[in-house]
């Protein structure tokens, strides 16, 4: 991990960060409308999988499997998304859905599907700190 880091602009704009884990750090894609959250490895200039040593990319899928755990486990949803696409934003980044058949765009992709729909104040506090607290 390069200590010159920097989170790309677009996912500190649309995300609320969450904590950091040895590898990624933790983000909370700020929508109400379905449980997201995305992992983005503390890599710079990272772009693509298979640009992380074998060891990161080991890191990578247990840090995906852990978010991945915690969020069936607390949401209950029909299906897991997991996906890096970046073609909008190239710095490598996870994202982790956890969806439900009611969910406003089932079963299309939340991607270009989902309307915004931010927090209200207290339930994003509310919800950083039950992740900070369930993710430390």
């Amino acid at each position: 991990m390069m200590p010159d880091f920097e989170l790309h602009p677009q996912l500190r704009k649309d995300c609320e960060e969450v904590l950091d884990w040895p590898l990624c750090k933790v983000l909370l894609m700020n929508n109400a409308l379905v449980p997201w959250l995305i992992l983005v490895p503390r890599v710079e200039g990272v772009e693509e999988l298979h640009q992380l040593t074998s060891q990161q990319q080991y890191q990578l899928l247990q840090e995906v499997a852990l978010l991945s755990s915690y969020l069936e486990y607390t949401y209950e949803p029909d299906k897991l998304n997991v996906a890096a696409i970046g073609n909008k934003v190239r710095q490598l980044h996870m994202h982790v859905v956890a969806r439900q058949e009611q969910d406003p765009c089932w079963p299309e992709p939340v991607w270009g599907n989902l309307a915004s729909s931010p927090y209200e104040q207290a339930e994003l506090s509310a919800l950083l700190v039950q992740l900070r607290a369930n993710l430390a």
